[in-house]
């Protein structure tokens, strides 16, 4: 059984997972955290954060590990190996990997701490920046039902959604089926916007009719302003979105799946990136379509 004085370890704080922090500590949890750059998590380790050296030491002294980095590779480099998390983490632990990952490495992960006596949950999110701050992050869980049913305290302080889809990889599987709805929403998002000021409408007053409508979608209500307001300040990196999209893409392949709004939406997004635009918010995809 988890209490407030459990510890928490946190290794990513990016831009999600630095107000993911915060919302744990605010909550009352002891949060003990490592990113490769220690000098991005300068205000959390200000704010009463403990910083621990090396992955090693999070997993060493922590209740419950969570992670969330960028890639799968890293998420491999972190669990796995002589200094990662499986290796040291405690019998007894938790650890939540809340990365947009391939649901055969989660897969993995189980196993391997299920061997160890640690118990393991794939847990993926969605809402971004905004999500992320405001503590209502949906979350996405595969694992077993009694290792969920520990850690809802946890998850109940990052988000409001939060439903358990089934076994190990169920999450990440949920994750890309989210992904791949918001890959051909993102194209007409920017679409309807260029139509309107086409059409010489003003899209700000246009996207107040049309967010209430059938049309209603968060990349309609929240990026959807920032992409006429010219604000490309990244909720979500078009990078991590290029990562989640070829894994989603890889994945329906091996399942026989034809996806064209995820391939299309995939190619407009590398051709973004190529740019230089692979550090910009996903908003920035209209850039596309106003050049």
């Amino acid at each position: 059984m988890l209490t407030k004085q459990s510890k928490i370890g946190f290794i990513g704080t990016g831009v999600m997972g630095k107000s993911m922090v915060k919302n744990l500590q605010a909550a009352g949890y002891t949060v003990h955290i490592y990113t490769r750059t220690k000098s991005k998590a300068l205000d959390l380790i200000k704010n009463g954060t403990i910083w621990k050296d090396s992955v090693a030491e999070v997993a060493k002294d922590s209740d419950v590990i969570i992670t969330i980095v960028g890639y799968p590779t890293d998420v491999e480099e972190i669990y796995f190996g002589a200094n990662g998390i499986l290796e040291h983490a405690k019998k007894g632990s938790f650890v939540v990997d809340m990365t947009t990952s391939k649901p055969s490495l989660a897969i993995d992960i189980y196993k391997q701490a299920k061997s160890k006596g640690i118990f393991a949950l794939d847990a993926p999110v969605s809402g971004g920046d905004i999500g992320a701050k405001s503590g209502k992050l949906a979350i996405m869980v595969g694992g077993d039902q009694s290792a969920f049913n520990t850690l809802l305290p946890v998850f109940n302080v990052l988000g409001e959604n939060i439903i358990l889809q089934g076994s190990a990889g169920a999450g990440q599987h949920t994750k890309l089926s989210n992904q791949i709805t918001i890959a051909s929403n993102m194209i007409g998002v920017c679409e309807a916007i260029m139509y309107a000021k086409k059409a010489g409408l003003n899209p700000e007053r246009v996207l107040e009719s049309i967010t209430t409508g059938a049309a209603g979608s968060f990349s309609l209500s929240k990026l959807g302003p920032r992409m006429i307001q010219g604000d490309f300040t990244p909720g979500f990196y078009v990078k991590h979105f290029i990562k989640d999209m070829t894994i989603a893409l890889e994945s329906a392949q091996e399942m026989g799946l034809s996806t064209p709004g995820l391939s299309l939406s995939l190619e407009l997004y590398k051709e973004l990136a190529d740019k230089g635009e692979e550090d910009s918010g996903t908003q920035a995809l209209i850039k596309l379509f106003e050049n």
